[in-house]
């Protein structure tokens, strides 16, 4: 038997052993390695989806926000037509009532001749001092022409007296106010 440089069986046993350390500490080292790149991985990946999640949240609320935003526009523009409405109604019961209650006391005052006539006379010299108009026609009820007519002339002399303006006013007759206002 020729032997070069023969190895005992504990030589080579203690070799083995020193190889298997070495491809053990290899593979462990990898295996750290591919644990620490696995790690990078999965935070850079978690993150993003929190990201992505945390974007979803905002943009949803956003959402939300501004339709509870209009919501609470939209309320409360209805409640303020609502209470518009409320307030015409009334301010319109009112009116009606007035109307109702002037023309009942107008129906009055047209019986009494004289303060009827002057009531008239005011009401003209107001529109004469309104309008500023040197020729004005007048409605009224075909009842009251006569008086009308007295009352015309009495406001125009007034209205040159405090003006200094002569004012002619004429019966509309062709389109007299109806009898029972």
């Amino acid at each position: 038997m020729s032997q070069n440089h023969p190895l005992s069986d504990d030589q080579v046993g203690q070799e083995l052993r020193k190889m298997t350390a070495f491809i053990k500490q290899e593979a462990t080292e990898k295996a750290r390695e591919i644990e620490i790149k696995a790690n990078e991985e999965f935070a850079i990946e978690k993150s993003k989806l929190v990201r992505q999640e945390t974007d979803a949240i905002d943009t949803a609320y956003q959402k939300k926000f501004k339709q509870a935003t209009m919501s609470q526009q939209i309320t409360r523009s209805t409640v303020a037509n609502k209470t518009r409405l409320c307030v015409l109604g009334a301010r319109q019961e009112l009116l009606d009532d007035i109307f109702t209650a002037a023309e009942q006391r107008l129906d009055e005052a047209a019986k009494d001749k004289g303060r009827y006539e002057g009531v008239l006379k005011g009401l003209i010299l107001e529109g004469f001092y309104a309008m500023n108009e040197s020729d004005l026609q007048i409605r009224a009820r075909k009842a009251d022409h006569g008086l009308v007519r007295k009352a015309i002339e009495a406001a125009a002399a007034e209205y040159k007296e405090t003006t200094g303006k002569e004012v002619r006013a004429t019966i509309d007759e062709s389109d007299d106010l109806p009898e029972g206002r």
